[in-house]
């Protein structure tokens, strides 16, 4: 019976390994305008998204209360945490790899022509259990091209899907940096994407 538990546990954890590489698919327009751009404004919108197959507002309700039960205040730090990680994780690695492979200048550049207006639609923390099981952070993300003058109407729109977040070594305990791995990660293939259709 103990070796079939064993076995379980083995195959679960290499299920959980398993992950696909991000995909970038463009839904509509043109980055055209972009071409001879330098630099680009680049904002970040979590006001509509889900975290697994929740709301971020019932996640959170539910994480808050598991912690807080456990010991007072934690659930609060946690959250207050989970907020603040987004300027402070997830955009600069973002802005690390896109600038590095684009071609362009991303940032907060108000003053640019146009803006990358980077939605986030779902976003999976995994988790990493020493020894036993991990499981890969994802996020999905919809980002829209748009004038800054005009952020309305979109030029053109693009989504990427399940790009996996992780670190080598596996010491990614901290859900922060799972996901702002995968937000690096979706900012190469974007950013890599978005290079080749500015050469056509």
């Amino acid at each position: 019976m103990k070796a079939m538990k064993l076995l379980f546990v083995g195959a679960l954890a290499i299920a959980t390994l398993t992950t696909t590489a991000g995909t970038v698919k463009k839904i509509e327009g043109s980055s055209a305008a972009l071409k001879g751009q330098t630099t680009i404004n680049v904002e970040f919108d979590y006001s509509n998204f889900n975290v697994g197959k929740m709301s971020e507002a019932d996640y959170l309700t539910k994480k808050v209360g598991e912690y807080n039960k456990k010991e007072a205040g934690r659930g609060d730090t946690w959250k207050a945490s989970w907020n603040n990680d987004r300027k402070g994780r997830y955009e600069p690695h973002f802005f690390e790899l896109f600038n590095k492979v684009s071609g362009l200048q991303g940032g907060n550049n108000p003053s640019a022509k146009y803006t990358l207006i980077v939605k986030a639609k779902r976003i999976e923390p995994g988790f990493n259990i020493p020894m036993v099981m991990q499981k890969y952070a994802e996020v999905d993300l919809e980002i829209w091209l748009v004038e800054t003058a005009n952020k309305d109407k979109a030029l053109a729109k693009w989504t990427v899907t399940k790009a996996p977040g992780r670190t080598y070594g596996g010491n990614d305990y901290d859900t922060g940096v799972r996901i702002a791995e995968a937000f690096e990660k979706a900012a190469k293939d974007f950013g890599n994407t978005l290079a080749k259709e500015l050469k056509k």
